[in-house]
């Protein structure tokens, strides 16, 4: 069967299952199609969302190509230059789309993944060595292979401070924004110091807000070039922690904010400058860490997102630390599962390549499993 499937319900067998269909998700089921695992028979990508496009599905309408982080050709199909005005999200969602038909990626949606664990053949004296069970809102697979493209959207963080629960007025993280015009004419703090945070306070700031900027630490803004070596020292040092077994940090405490000239002119104007620590919320207001009190009526959480894998508790894959420790894609608890799109490969150009690791990463597996699995060809 060729292109999106429906899902059914119902218990089947196939070599691989890939949790997600976003960049990484998409590349790693490109790989594995390339070496010859048949659609839905043997490899299949389970996708909550109901249409194509991954996390960008749910970005705010107000956010632009233009303004996104940068997008990244997917394997073996360039993303033409689009309309920069356009909506990220419909952008993404409609070279998603064009890219699984191309393909014939067998995409099965919506389906929720609610748990993996080992099937109930496996007995502990295997040593991992059998299969996982992939139980979904639309049925279970029985795979050897489980390639996780999770992702962090549905998993928004919002931390603990004093007073949240007293504050009178609207709370809400980067997760449920929509549009900055919902705010015009009133006050509203952003916690947060990412990205994120700084395209909200130059939209809120354009739609009429009055606006309060919050950061535990001064803002990162750096002059330096976002080349190749810096993209190679910003891996290097989020690789460290996963391969420790430590949770990935947030992007901006790695990488900083480019200092472009349009954040510079935010920072002129005063929209831009952190009246740094919140500490506490009130009734109508919020108290900073230096004791001044502003009045407010919004809170936006900017303040990131965690990895996605709740569905893998049954595995036992935290460490000490915290985290889950990987080599690369591979997680060192259980070969049998790979991990794409989390730590180093969260980014769009580290996902697709993460996504042909963990394609080659699988199919060494199969092979050390049952010799002779029909996979055939490159991964050029």
């Amino acid at each position: 069967m060729r292109g999106t499937e429906r899902a059914e319900v119902l218990t089947r067998r196939v070599r691989v299952v890939v949790i997600g269909a976003g960049q990484a998700g998409l590349s790693s089921a490109y790989y594995l199609a390339r070496r010859g695992l048949a659609p839905h028979r043997e490899v299949v990508v389970l996708d909550a969302n109901p249409a194509p496009g991954g996390a960008w599905l749910h970005r705010w309408p107000s956010l632009t190509f233009d303004a996104a982080h940068a997008l990244h050709s997917l394997p073996g199909f360039p993303l033409e230059r689009p309309d920069p005005k356009e909506p990220a999200s419909a952008v993404v969602n409609r070279y998603y789309g064009a890219y699984e038909r191309e393909f014939a990626l067998p995409v099965v949606r919506p389906v929720s993944v609610l748990r993996v664990e080992p099937d109930d053949a496996d007995r502990p004296d295997r040593g991992g060595a059998g299969p996982l069970r992939v139980t979904t809102t639309g049925g279970t697979w029985i795979a050897d292979v489980v390639v996780n493209a999770t992702g962090t959207w549905d998993r928004p963080y919002w931390p603990y401070y004093r007073g949240q629960d007293v504050f009178a007025g609207r709370q809400l993280h980067t997760h449920d924004f929509r549009s900055a015009a919902e705010f015009a004419g009133q006050r509203v703090l952003v916690v947060g110091g990412g990205t994120s945070a700084v395209q909200f306070l130059l939209q809120l700031a354009e739609a009429g807000a009055t606006t309060v900027w919050s950061t535990r630490r001064p803002p990162g803004f750096t002059r330096r070039a976002f080349d190749p070596e810096w993209g190679r020292e910003v891996e290097a040092e989020v690789t460290a922690r996963t391969g420790a077994g430590l949770p990935p940090a947030s992007v901006v405490s790695v990488t900083g904010l480019p200092l472009t000239p349009q954040y510079q002119a935010g920072i002129d104007a005063g929209i831009l400058v952190s009246r740094g620590p919140l500490a506490e919320l009130r009734e109508h207001s919020a108290v900073l860490a230096d004791g001044s009190e502003e009045r407010v009526d919004a809170v936006l959480w900017s303040t990131g997102f965690r990895a996605a894998l709740d569905h893998l508790a049954p595995l036992h894959l935290r460490e000490p630390g915290g985290g889950i420790r990987t080599d690369g894609v591979r997680v060192a608890r259980d070969p049998r599962l790979l991990l794409v799109g989390y730590g180093a490969s969260a980014s769009t150009l580290g996902a697709s390549r993460a996504g042909r690791a963990a394609a080659l990463a699988a199919l060494d597996r199969l092979r050390g499993l049952a010799p002779g699995t029909g996979a055939t060809g490159t991964l050029d």
